[in-house]
């Protein structure tokens, strides 16, 4: 079955607009009810339970109140968590025993947009098949027989009495930082009250900017996708480090003390001879000096497909537990099911404060290749398409015969925007940055 709406990281669109709307929303409620009923643990009635979070943006209570109304109308009960890290509502699936989760955030994508994310009971990303059996019954939701009565789900609120569960988790998985004074952006977006707070409770000076969500400003020039706000405040006020996370704190990057942006390569380097790691899992995105480093000092390297499903699903075929991407998306299997910004930011401090060396020297001692991404808007339809026309393929092995055997260059379509990605690596930055403009122009010439 070829998949319409669920991408490498659930559904996204522009809010207000086909696919993403409240009608859809709704739509996918019902399906999703209906597939969970069948395969999930469910209670006595058959009915599961789904907790539902969602980020900063203003459609977000838009297409939650549409989500939990399509779910509850099949028999579903949901459990609004309101606006919380994509983390956190993966670790509650597991404390809280529900059945599912659903995130309504589109992540570091610019504010328009928006998505649904489902987690399995386990906290883990959905299935793959599961989200083809949702999808596929999208077409058909008018088919199904009433609910009613006593047999309609119901929707409640999430309340703690006391200290959250997943503050809990993290300040359980995080280091003294005592004497450090750390600056944080929030990128106006999910962690932008529970960052600071677990950054203040285990120590840090804390200084926070962008933590003012209005519910339009997320990741609008800040955040990780936006570091060099944050690199030149770290820098001006003399601060020991900076992190930055994105829209829904699922990834996040640091900042040292000169202002330099420590990428997820070197936290996947500086956590691995940490932990005493045997191999790693990157992606095709993963610099070569990560990789150079990382064998140098035994560790075992691994690539995967970008996507952190793709890098989940080789950890656990491996056996292993460590991997993460470029981006400041990592994954610490035994800690939790999937990518968390915070935790990731306290497991790379943890590594650093007992190395007895400050992060700034990590980063001289990680040497990475200079590389240059370029990002080209395509046409939707053609996308996936791009890499196969006669073109690209002809300039594709015109830049990697360019770079000598000295580097690599990687071209691939976006999971959740209509983008394709230009990543040209090499030892030279004049050349890498003219490899990559040429093949990004034949890239853009074929897609239209």
């Amino acid at each position: 079955m070829v998949r319409r709406y669920f991408g490498t990281d659930g559904i996204r669109g522009v809010a207000g607009r086909p696919p993403m709307t409240a009608e859809f929303a709704f739509k996918v409620g019902v399906a999703a009810a209906e597939v969970l009923a069948q395969h999930g643990r469910a209670d006595r009635s058959g009915a599961p339970t789904l907790l539902l979070g969602r980020d900063t943006r203003r459609s977000g209570q838009m297409l939650a109140f549409a989500l939990a109304a399509g779910l509850t109308s099949r028999g579903a009960h949901v459990r609004d968590l309101g606006v919380l890290p994509t983390p956190g509502v993966s670790f509650l699936c597991r404390e809280l025993q529900a059945d599912a989760g659903v995130v309504i955030s589109a992540s570091h994508n610019p504010f328009d947009d928006n998505g649904i994310k489902f987690f399995n009971r386990e906290g883990e990303k959905l299935p793959d098949a599961l989200e083809a059996e949702i999808e596929a019954l999208l077409a058909r939701t008018h088919e199904l027989g009433e609910v009613t009565g006593a047999e309609i789900g119901e929707a409640s609120t999430f309340t703690t009495n006391g200290s959250h569960p997943y503050r809990d988790f993290l300040l359980s998985h995080g280091p003294d930082l005592s004497g450090l004074k750390v600056a944080l952006d929030c990128a106006h977006g999910a962690a932008y009250r529970l960052a600071p707070e677990v950054f203040r409770a285990l120590g840090a000076d804390v200084r926070t900017l962008h933590a003012e969500p209005d519910g339009l400003n997320i990741n609008t020039r800040c955040g990780s996708t936006h570091p060099a706000a944050l690199q030149r405040f770290v820098a001006a006020e003399n601060l020991d480090l900076g992190v930055t996370f994105d829209g829904d704190a699922d990834r996040a990057l640091l900042v040292d003390r000169r202002g330099r942006l420590v990428t997820g390569d070197h936290m996947l380097a500086i956590c691995a001879l940490h932990r005493g790691e045997r191999a790693v899992v990157s992606t095709v995105m993963g610099n070569l000096g990560l990789e150079h480093f990382l064998r140098s000092h035994g560790v075992a390297f691994h690539r995967a497909p970008v996507g952190d499903r793709y890098v989940h699903a080789m950890l656990r075929a491996e056996g292993l537990t460590l991997g993460g991407e470029q981006s400041g998306h990592l994954l610490f299997l035994d800690k939790a099911p999937t990518g968390d910004g915070i935790l990731s930011a306290l497991q790379t401090l943890a590594a650093v404060r007992a190395s007895g060396k400050p992060l700034e020297a990590w980063f001289d001692a990680i040497t990475m290749y200079p590389q240059t991404l370029l990002n080209v808007r395509v046409a939707p339809e053609t996308k996936a398409k791009v890499a196969e026309h006669t073109h690209v393929v002809a300039a594709l092995e015109l830049a990697k015969a360019r770079l000598n055997g000295e580097g690599r260059v990687n071209l691939r379509p976006s999971g959740t925007e209509p983008l394709v990605r230009v990543m040209v690596e090499g030892r030279d930055p004049v050349v890498i940055e003219q490899v990559a403009r040429d093949l990004a122009s034949v890239v853009e010439r074929a897609a239209f």
